[in-house]
């Protein structure tokens, strides 16, 4: 199996790290993508002991940063001559966050991070996803874009670059669900883009999954006491890591491309449920549903005609 080769980023700590050790056991050379490379050495260095895999590589990656991105791809392309999987899990939530920051191309970070890091990386990735005689790629989104059922909920495409930081306060949890909308609607735009080419691009629902310490300890003070309660229902993150393994793998999968799945393998659908208090009750215990704003396909050209204004000079260097 060490001649299928898998990208996971934020392979380093949490879904990422147990996804690695998952395609490590099964024998797959795994490339962890991660920022912060002393940190990552340790994890590393963990899955190669856990799984006696050798083929555990790490390279530098910051998912928000152009330029990080353009370098990531020209070191994995030198070293590798395909790719048969890419895992965008990596993502920026940051608790408590009361500022607008903004990535060092000057976009809001959750927004660089979460979504228009992963179209970029794709896109340059596409040479090397077409030598795979089976390429997938797949986007981790959340249960956080189920709030998109509220008929008023929008992603605030005019505030991208904290436009209007003086006049909208930042919302931590509005921004990173604005985010995960837009990286879902912009999957189902990739996927008939890269149908041509042999690539399938779905993306999967991540439910309540344990939190460790380190993220919990990051929490404002109510907000922490509410982790450590959804803990105890919460499922293990090896539950999601075979998620990511058996959607990427599996011949269920194999020809499927344009899909939302959720954490227990089904397709999902857009929602078709009517106005009114019992059906919206109905909508939201419907984990079989999403929001009718990602199959808007206004609301999907705008994404994607977003993501490739926003990075049409890097792509011109590929």
């Amino acid at each position: 199996m060490n001649d299928k080769i898998v990208v996971i980023t934020g392979a380093n700590s949490g879904i990422g790290k147990a996804a690695a050790i998952k395609f490590a056991n099964e024998g797959y050379t795994v490339v962890m993508a991660c920022r912060n490379l002393e940190r990552s050495k340790i994890a590393q260095q963990e899955i190669i002991e856990a799984t006696k895999n050798p083929h555990i590589d790490l390279l530098q990656l910051d998912i928000s940063s152009f330029q990080s991105i353009h370098q990531f791809s020209t070191v994995l392309k030198d070293k590798y001559s395909k790719l048969d999987i890419l895992i965008h899990n990596a993502a920026y939530l940051n608790h408590g966050e009361k500022n607008y920051l903004l990535s060092q191309d000057g976009i809001e970070l959750s927004f660089a991070t979460n979504t228009v890091g992963p179209f970029l990386l794709t896109r340059q990735l596409v040479s090397m996803l077409e030598k795979s005689e089976d390429a997938r790629v797949l986007h981790a989104c959340t249960t956080n874009i189920r709030h998109f059922f509220d008929p008023k909920r929008k992603i605030e495409f005019d505030n991208l670059q904290g436009e209007f930081k003086n006049e909208r306060p930042f919302k931590t949890y509005k921004f990173y669900g604005d985010t995960k909308m837009a990286l879902l609607l912009m999957t189902f735009k990739m996927a008939e883009e890269l149908k041509g080419h042999r690539i399938s691009v779905n993306a999967v629902q991540i439910s309540a999954i344990k939190l460790s310490k380190e993220t919990i300890g990051k929490f404002q003070s109510g907000w922490k006491f509410a982790a450590r309660i959804q803990n105890v229902f919460s499922a293990p993150r090896e539950t999601m890591a075979d998620t990511y393994f058996h959607i990427c793998t599996s011949e269920e999968f194999k020809n499927m491309t344009g899909k939302f799945i959720n954490d227990k393998r089904k397709v999902m659908k857009p929602s078709q449920y009517s106005a009114g208090l019992a059906q919206d009750i109905k909508q939201l215990m419907d984990q079989n549903v999403y929001p009718k704003y990602a199959d808007n396909p206004e609301n999907i050209e705008r994404v994607w005609n977003l993501c490739v204004s926003l990075t049409s000079d890097s792509l011109s260097r590929v």
